[in-house]
């Protein structure tokens, strides 16, 4: 896509510290006293003054970010590869960077996914990599709701019933410094983007998935994850986080009434002793 050669390569370094206590918060958010795998969505966080941010409340495209003209944007789908601990009190970077930008027609209108590379270090040491897909699309009319789809085959090994509600999503966006008005401003999440309630945030539906494998395998035991987001999960509506191995990965999905919303393969070390996330 000619208009946006100009942003592949394009980087940008972040710089934080991995602290006690957001720790802490994090562990509290999830109600889980041992989760860490997903504390890596929680550092290096975009800082936008509210001078710049758009009226979504997402910083305002032409910054780190190409200006996409499609006014809705959505973390889509990430592969993402554990390599070293995030251990607290750690000196974390991160660089990202514009690996490809590609425009699309899809039943909705247009559409442009940005990729964008990322490297967590801690303490210098390569700790997390991940390739993060973004889709821009355009706000149009309300969607109208899909037939809720099959139900995903079993049997599950593991499965937990949770149900997101706006406390959640907005300890979680505080989490990630993420001020996108979907997660927390329900007339603008309703009139505006179309949805039929709050949004739960894509990779909080990652981490809860990451803490159910984790708490049935071992965080240890965890090389990789990729998700991809089918469709929204909504505050107030039951989300069913189901997962079972297969060989030397872990299958998961995440289901609400209207059917998947998120599926997601981790990874496992056959070696007990290397390092996890």
């Amino acid at each position: 896509m000619n208009e946006w050669a100009g942003w592949i390569g394009r980087e940008t370094v972040a710089t934080d510290v991995l602290t006690a206590g957001l720790l802490t918060r994090f562990r509290a958010t999830l109600d889980s006293a041992a989760a860490a795998a997903g504390i890596h969505w929680c550092l290096c966080l975009p800082d936008a003054p509210m001078a710049l941010l758009g009226p979504d409340g997402h910083p305002q495209r032409g910054g780190d970010l190409p200006p996409i003209v499609l006014p809705r944007r959505m973390w889509a789908a990430s592969q993402v590869q554990f390599h070293a601990p995030l251990a607290t009190g750690a000196q974390i970077s991160r660089r990202s960077v514009i690996a490809a930008i590609t425009a699309k027609t899809g039943a909705t209108g247009p559409l442009v996914f940005a990729e964008i590379d990322h490297e967590t270090r801690a303490d210098g040491v390569l700790a997390v990599s991940e390739r993060q897909t973004l889709v821009y699309r355009d706000t149009g009319a309300a969607p109208a709701p899909p037939p809720p789809p099959p139900p995903p085959p079993g049997p599950w090994d593991w499965q937990r019933e949770v149900t997101p509600d706006a406390a959640l999503l907005f300890r979680y966006a505080a989490l990630t410094f993420n001020s996108h008005r979907i997660h927390y401003d329900l007339p603008y999440a309703t009139a505006v983007e179309g949805y039929r309630g709050l949004v739960v945030q894509g990779p909080l539906m990652a981490t809860l998935l990451l803490d159910l494998a984790a708490a049935a395998v071992g965080a240890e035991r965890i090389a990789g994850l990729t998700f991809r987001g089918v469709g929204p999960a909504i505050a107030g509506e039951a989300l069913v986080l189901a997962g079972r191995t297969e060989g030397s990965a872990i299958v998961l999905n995440a289901c609400n009434a209207a059917g998947l919303v998120m599926t997601a393969r981790i990874d496992l070390r056959t070696n007990q002793t290397g390092d996890g996330s």
